[in-house]
């Protein structure tokens, strides 16, 4: 991870991601839950890269450079529940 912070565009660019707790939002985790395994597999059949490990990357290296460092900075009530429960 040592040149991230050179992919990232510009200093404000920095300074506008999130550090830290994540805000429950029910509508998005509810959307992610039920996303069905029929339309995954559709778009599996269609697009054998679909759901790929490192195809972020490839396709869009910014974006996936700047979701890992936002993942990496920050954490969700889940992730807490997570580390109680263990």
């Amino acid at each position: 991870m040592g040149g991230i912070v050179e992919w990232l565009q510009s200093r404000e660019e920095m300074e506008r991601m999130k550090i830290g707790y994540r805000k429950p939002r029910i509508k998005s985790s509810l959307k992610a839950r039920t996303t069905g395994r029929a339309k995954r597999s559709v778009k599996k059949s269609i697009n054998p890269m679909y759901g790929k490990k490192g195809v972020g990357f490839a396709k869009n290296p910014r974006r996936s450079v700047k979701n890992a460092v936002y993942r990496r900075t920050t954490f969700g009530t889940m992730d807490i529940l997570k580390k109680l429960f263990k």
